[in-house]
């Protein structure tokens, strides 16, 4: 491993593995850390590992894939480092960094976050309780270990990712008692004027077209229109209630729920640099600002996949290999124009998608009840958020002020989008103009031990 990097790149996933390649291509040698033991991210996750032909053909083909991007990332000669977690970043871009029960800092010319998104929270009644989950989490299970639930699983929410997982279920052997689909209607009547653009990426759709005749054909129970799910039991799961359109009211007994509202990017290193972001109405979360080539508005700090807008893993690719020729051009090296026209290209095509998918799948609209749990580090009720943004109006941090709502562990990546939502409501203001949770660091937990043991200025072990 080289002593010194002038390029650090955060995340192994499809984003942080082409630019990485692309940056060897170029005659740079960044270094590459991950908090997993393996690269390619969560789309491809364990894809190096032992499979099955049963598990491989549920998978399908986009994970197969993976294997070759993988297989790429490491004979490319570029240095890699997982298990690795960045949890405190500089300006300057002095980098903090925790690895096998040690900390260490090093300082970087460039820094490229490819830290990709995460599953946006769902805070219903009973989220907290055990037996409940997310469909991710399930989705982790069955790629690392290919676990399969041994009883029916109930599945509520909306998006592409149940519908793949409910596939890849139904291929394993495993059973899905229901599909509360928490779509709102007309869903079609939005996504009809994208339809003539999105044909450029017409791939993404008759992909989703299969998976629903897939499903239709399992005769998997789907009740459409559902609202306020609602999860009940004493120690752990054992009853689901929810709404259907007719203005009914059901109760179905359950040992596990699987929660999916879309995915947002993951934002708390750019918040934490104060990089500009912007509201995305279309998929309700704030993305951060790049320029052409992927770069924010802190100079040298460059974003890249998920992280910069949810466009899937392989529109994260193109958006890596940009990054990696920004990166070139920000250190006075240059870029071939040409290339980047080429792969800026290949990224339209990727993206043409989206808006149709954005609109078949809106943000959800539905309120958390006062009862509900919004913040799980600390407890917090919706309806305790609300009496303190009555008495304390000012926005997020005030608010987190006076109740620790986001102070926890996750640092408000559970509660900050409900918390976003609950006070733009009491102030009857724009979600954009509510605002976030400031960050603080560090980013992750740190142990003493680690921080005990920082060491600055010299290569990781």
């Amino acid at each position: 491993m080289k002593t010194e990097h002038d390029i650090l790149i955060v995340g192994a996933g499809p984003a942080g593995m082409a630019a990485a390649v692309q940056l060897a291509e170029l005659g740079l040698s960044p270094l590459v850390i991950d908090e997993q033991s393996s690269p390619g991210g969560q789309i491809w996750r364990a894809t190096e590992g032992p499979r099955s032909d049963a598990v491989k053909q549920a998978l399908g083909p986009e994970y197969a894939e993976g294997a070759s991007r993988v297989a790429r990332f490491r004979s490319s000669g570029v240095d890699y480092m997982p298990g690795t977690r960045l949890w405190h970043l500089e300006p300057g871009f002095q980098v903090f960094m925790s690895r096998d029960e040690g900390a260490f800092s090093r300082r970087y010319s460039a820094v490229l976050l490819a830290t990709g998104a995460q599953e946006r929270p769902v805070a219903v009644p009973g989220w907290t309780l055990p037996g409940v989950l997310t469909v991710g989490a399930a989705q982790i299970l069955l790629k690392t270990s290919a676990q399969v639930p041994d009883a029916p699983v109930w599945i509520a929410g909306s998006g592409p990712l149940p519908l793949l997982y409910m596939r890849q279920l139904l291929a394993l052997g495993g059973e899905v008692a229901g599909f509360l689909d928490t779509t709102p209607k007309g869903q079609l009547g939005r996504a009809m004027p994208h339809f003539m653009a999105a044909l450029r990426g017409r791939g993404d759709l008759l992909k989703g077209m299969e998976w629903l005749r897939q499903l239709r054909a399992a005769g998997v129970p789907w009740l459409r229109g559902v609202s306020d799910v609602r999860a009940l039991g004493r120690e752990r799961l054992e009853t689901l209630r929810f709404a259907t359109v007719d203005g009914r009211v059901h109760e179905r007994p359950a040992s596990l729920l699987l929660l999916h509202e879309g995915v947002v990017p993951s934002i708390h290193t750019t918040l934490a640099m104060n990089c500009d972001h912007d509201w995305s109405e279309a998929q309700g979360c704030f993305i951060p600002s790049t320029n052409t080539v992927g770069m924010t508005s802190v100079e040298g700090l460059f974003l890249a996949g998920d992280g910069a807008g949810i466009g899937g893993a392989l529109a994260a690719e193109e958006r890596g290999r940009i990054a990696a020729l920004g990166i070139k051009q920000y250190l006075g090296q240059g870029a071939p124009e040409a290339q980047l026209r080429t792969v800026r290209a290949n990224l339209a095509r990727r993206l043409a998608s989206r808006p149709v998918i954005d609109a078949l799948y809106p943000p959800p609209a539905e309120e958390p009840h006062d009862e509900t749990i919004v913040c799980r580090c600390e407890e917090l009720t919706a309806g305790e958020l609300r009496a303190a943004a009555k008495l304390h109006r000012g926005g997020p941090n005030q608010v987190k002020a006076y109740t620790r709502c986001g102070m926890g562990p996750c640092q408000g990546r559970q509660c900050g989008y409900s918390v976003n939502r609950i006070l733009s409501q009491e102030y009857n203001q724009s979600r954009a103009d509510t605002g976030f949770f400031r960050i603080r660091p560090p980013l992750k937990p740190v142990t003493l031990g680690e921080l005990a043991a920082l060491e600055e200025g010299r290569e990781a072990p």
